[in-house]
C-alpha cells in the first residue's frame, strides 16, 4: 500500500491535482488496491482526523482575522507601527515588518497577514519611491510572521498531530518570532541606506500618543488572548472564541467600521478558508493513518539513523529536507503528514518536542515565501502588480537573513523552551 500511496501521489502532484485533492484520492487508491479494507474507511478516518476540541480554534482565529479585516483594526495598526518607526531609513518597510508583528499576535495565518496588510502598505511603499520587487519581497516575507508568532495556526496543528502542548508551543514561539521579525527589520534598514530610500517624518510625542490611543483596543487583543493562555484562564480553543468576540465589539462598537450588512461577507471568507484547511487535514489524516498502518515512520526513523545518531547532523538534516518541502507541499498539509514522522525520531535523539516544533514551523513559514508555490508571493506580487521572478529577485537578501536566524533558532533551544520553562 506504501508504495501504491506515494506512487499515486506523485502522478497527481505532476498532473496539477490539488494538494488536498491528490491525497485524499492516492489514499483512495492505496485502500482500493489492498482489498482487505473496506471503502467506508475513507470516511470513516477522514472524519476522525478533523473530530478534535483544539481544532476548533482554526475556523475561529480565521474568522478573527476576517474580522480584523474589515473591522479597522488592520489600518489602525499600520497607523501607530508608522508613528512608532517610520522615521527611520526604509521607515514604511519596517512599518510593514512591525505590523505583521502585531497582526500575527492575533490573526494566526500567515496568507491573512500578507493579504490584510499587504493591500495597505505595499502600494504606499511603491507610492514612495521604493523597488516594486522590494515592497513586494518586504511584505512577503513579514507575512510568514503570521504562523511563527503566537497564536498560530499551524502550531495548534503541530500540538494535535504530536500530542504537544499548545499553549507550550504558543510560548515557545514568541522569542523566535520577534528574533526573526529583528532580523528583517536589520535587512530593511542596510538596503534602505543602500538605495537611499525615503525615511518618514517624525512624529512628535503628541502624534505617537495620539496613535497608540487610536490603536490601544486593537494592541490590548493578544494581551487578552495569550495572556489569558498563559495564566490559565482559557484553552487555547477557548481563547479563539473570545478573540471572535473581542474583534466584533471592537470593530462593531468602538470602531464602528463593521456594518451588519458586511457580516455575510465576513462569514462567507471566514468559511471558505475554513473549509479550505479542513479539508486538507481530513485528507492528510486518512494519508497518515495508512502511513502509520504501513510502518512508514518506523523506515523514516531507521532511515535518519542510519545516516546519523547525531542530533547536530539530524538537525541540519531536518533542516534542509523541510525547506524543500515547503517549497512544494501546503504547510498545514505537510504539518500533519510530516509530524507524525519526525516527531519521534527527534524525541529519540533527545530534542524537546517544543523545540523541534518551532524549527518545523520556521522551515515551513520560508516556504510560503518561497517559489514555486509561496502563497506569500503570489499575494504580494498580484497586490504590486509584478511577475513571480521580479519579487523573488526581491527576496535573495531578505532569504539570507532567514536562513542565518533559523540556524540561531535550531541550534540554540533556551530561545524556544526558555519561555514555557518559565512557566512552570
Amino acid at each position: 500500500m506504501g508504495v501504491i500511496l506515494f506512487a499515486f501521489l506523485l502522478l497527481f502532484f505532476a498532473l496539477g491535482v490539488p494538494i488536498a485533492v491528490s491525497m485524499g484520492l492516492a489514499s483512495a487508491v492505496a485502500i482500493w488496491y489492498d482489498g482487505g479494507t473496506p471503502l467506508i474507511v475513507l470516511a470513516q478516518r477522514s472524519f476522525t482526523s478533523i473530530d478534535s476540541f483544539p481544532l476548533m480554534a482554526i475556523p475561529f482565529f480565521v474568522l478573527a482575522g476576517t474580522l480584523m479585516e474589515f473591522g479597522g483594526i488592520s489600518k489602525r495598526l499600520v497607523a501607530f507601527a508608522n508613528a512608532l518607526t517610520g522615521h527611520f531609513s526604509g521607515g514604511l518597510a519596517i512599518v510593514t515588518v512591525v505590523t505583521s508583528m502585531f497582526f500575527a499576535a492575533i490573526s494566526g495565518s500567515s496568507a491573512a497577514t500578507t493579504a490584510a496588510l499587504g493591500s495597505i502598505l505595499i502600494p504606499a511603499m511603491i507610492s514612495r519611491g521604493y523597488h516594486k520587487n522590494f515592497s513586494g519581497a518586504v511584505q512577503s516575507v513579514s507575512g510568514e510572521l503570521g504562523v511563527i508568532i503566537p497564536p498560530s495556526i499551524p502550531l495548534i496543528l503541530y500540538g494535535v498531530a504530536t500530542n504537544t502542548s499548545i499553549g507550550d508551543l504558543f510560548m515557545a514561539g514568541m522569542v523566535p518570532g520577534l528574533l526573526i521579525g529583528l532580523s528583517l527589520i536589520l535587512t530593511v534598514v542596510v538596503i534602505a541606506k543602500k538605495r537611499n530610500y525615503a525615511k518618514e517624518q517624525a512624529k512628535s510625542g503628541a502624534e505617537l500618543w495620539k496613535a497608540f490611543k487610536e490603536s490601544f483596543l486593537a494592541l490590548l487583543m493578544p494581551v487578552i488572548i495569550l495572556g489569558g493562555i498563559y495564566g490559565g484562564v482559557f484553552t487555547p480553543t477557548e481563547a479563539a472564541g473570545v478573540a471572535v468576540l473581542y474583534s466584533f465589539l471592537v470593530g462593531f462598537l468602538a470602531y464602528r467600521e463593521i456594518k451588519l450588512k458586511q457580516l455575510y461577507q465576513v462569514l462567507l471568507n471566514s468559511s471558505i478558508t475554513t473549509a479550505i484547511i479542513m479539508f486538507i487535514l481530513a485528507s492528510a489524516g486518512l494519508f497518515g493513518w495508512i502511513l502509520t498502518r504501513e510502518g512508514i515512520p518506523q523506515l523514516v526513523a531507521g532511515f535518519f539513523m542510519g545516516i546519523s545518531d547525531n542530533p547536530i547532523v539530524f538537525l541540519l538534516l531536518i533542516n534542509l529536507f523541510l525547506l524543500v518541502v515547503g517549497m512544494f507541499m501546503e504547510t498545514n498539509a505537510s504539518i500533519i503528514i510530516l509530524a507524525p514522522l519526525l516527531v519521534p525520531v527527534a524525541v529519540q535523539l533527545g530534542i524537546d518536542p517544543v523545540h523541534f516544533g518551532i524549527i518545523m514551523i520556521v522551515n515551513l513559514a520560508l516556504g510560503m515565501c518561497t517559489p514555486p508555490l509561496g502563497i506569500n508571493l503570489f499575494i504580494s506580487a498580484q497586490i504590486a502588480k509584478i511577475r513571480l521572478e521580479e519579487i523573488t529577485r526581491g527576496m535573495i537578501p531578505f532569504y539570507l537573513a532567514l536562513l542565518v536566524t533559523l540556524l540561531i533558532i535550531t541550534f540554540v533551544p533556551q530561545l524556544s523552551v526558555g519561555v514555557p520553562q518559565l512557566f512552570k
